[in-house]
């Protein structure tokens, strides 16, 4: 497989629609693939592709795209619901919610489509590969590939390798993320990776610092920028990744490693379960007007 890297992957598939699925299409279509964009609904699927094209939009508003290539771009997306569209990718990257579940049922669902050796990618940002692998046949095709949020503007990619995951397998995504643009990392299959592993319980001790009043939320975030050099505060970055996938992610971690170091705050179990996920429901530890 790795000595047909030029001639394969032509079509790349992307399953859910979501924040990541269409930020992944997008630059997958950016970096030449012709993409099959597969959610389970018209509406999401519709949002979906509203999203990147305003992204694009806003590239050619500011000088840094021609609508000619905006145009190439998107006319490179074909959008579906019908998962059988898959059949003839060469790599099909899952982008569904981060929950165990309902990834393997994504999973199976799609080998069951596409062909034996057409490599399956997991954008999973804490979950086993291993796992994942396992409850198909020939896992030596099933890799990670964890994007970041912002898609179009966050160079990493860690690339995990399952147990099973085969060389030609890494190599190949590893191609394929550079031809979107991207910096693979290679890392191993571990609970939260690197990443996350180190970003979340910051996220979550952040959580902590604001139940204790130690300060607002403002301050905690204005601290770790000015202070540690970070982008964005923890408190913003959590309602950017969203709260529930923050949630999700330290409870894999507490169950791996059963640390108490590891366990999600309280506040945060209690803004999930009142739907007050960040920037996707408009509330969060910050309030954000409505998208259009």
């Amino acid at each position: 497989m790795a000595g047909e890297q030029q001639e394969r992957t032509a079509t790349i598939g992307v399953v859910g629609a979501g924040t990541m699925g269409a930020g992944i299409a997008g630059v997958a279509a950016a970096g030449g693939y012709d993409v099959i964009l597969v959610d389970k609904a018209e509406d999401f699927l519709d949002r979906g592709l509203a999203r990147i094209t305003r992204y694009l939009d806003r590239l050619v508003e500011g000088g840094r795209l021609t609508p000619e290539n905006r145009d190439t771009i998107l006319s490179r997306i074909e959008g579906t619901t019908k998962l059988e569209h898959l059949a003839g990718c060469d790599l099909v990257i899952e982008a569904v919610p981060e929950d165990h579940d309902t990834k393997v049922e994504v999973f199976r669902k799609i080998a069951e489509v596409v062909a034996d050796d057409a490599i399956i990618a997991s954008n999973t940002s804490s979950l086993s590969i291993t796992d994942l692998g396992h409850c198909i046949d020939h896992p030596e095709r099933v890799v990670g590939m964890h994007f970041f949020n912002p898609v179009p503007r966050m160079k990493l990619v860690e690339v995990v390798a399952g147990r099973q995951t085969s060389e030609e397998t890494v190599a190949f995504v590893v191609a394929t993320a550079m031809q979107m643009g991207k910096t693979p990392v290679e890392v191993a299959d571990a609970p939260g990776f690197v990443a996350n592993r180190l970003l979340i319980p910051m996220i979550n001790e952040a959580v902590f610092c604001l139940t204790e009043g130690i300060a607002t939320a403002e301050d905690i975030d204005t601290i770790m920028k000015l202070g540690a050099g970070h982008p964005m505060g923890p408190l913003e970055l959590a309602d950017l990744i969203g709260l529930d996938v923050v949630l999700n992610i330290m409870e894999v971690l507490h169950r791996e490693f059963g640390d108490d170091k590891y366990r999600p705050a309280p506040r945060l179990r209690q803004m999930v379960a009142a739907g007050q996920l960040g920037r996707k429901t408009g509330e969060g530890f910050y309030t954000y007007p409505e998208e259009p």
